[in-house]
């Protein structure tokens, strides 16, 4: 089940990772996107900070850590082909994090999300 956050992202909870990437509708609004930056694997990170550069023909965007907690894996393949974000959102996932507090209850179920973004 997934949840999603106000700054557009989607969260899975696989054991004790946490799998996140962006939503179609941030890929719609953010148009084509061109360039990736990922963060280093093993980074440890805040909640709130920026670790993920996304570049698109229109702009470019932040995409911040949900949860504090380690970095454990990253995305290679997006680096060389962005577009996949458009093409599949959920499958063009950016990086999975170890949680230092597992607990998603505060995040959006889909049909917050939904009302959310109307």
């Amino acid at each position: 089940m997934l949840k999603y956050t106000e700054d557009h992202e989607w969260l899975k909870q696989d054991g004790d990772e946490i799998t996140v990437g962006i939503t179609a509708h941030a890929s719609e609004q953010l148009g084509d996107v061109v360039f990736i930056e990922l963060p280093e694997v093993g980074r440890e990170v805040e909640a709130g900070e920026e670790i993920v550069v996304i570049e698109s023909v229109k702009a470019a965007s932040d995409i911040t850590a949900p949860v504090a907690g380690v970095i454990t894996a990253v995305n290679e393949d997006l680096p060389d082909a962005p577009g996949a974000v458009n093409d599949d959102p959920l499958a063009a996932w950016f990086f999975r994090i170890r949680p230092t507090d597992a607990d998603l209850s505060g995040f959006m179920d889909e049909a917050a999300y939904n009302e959310l973004i109307g």
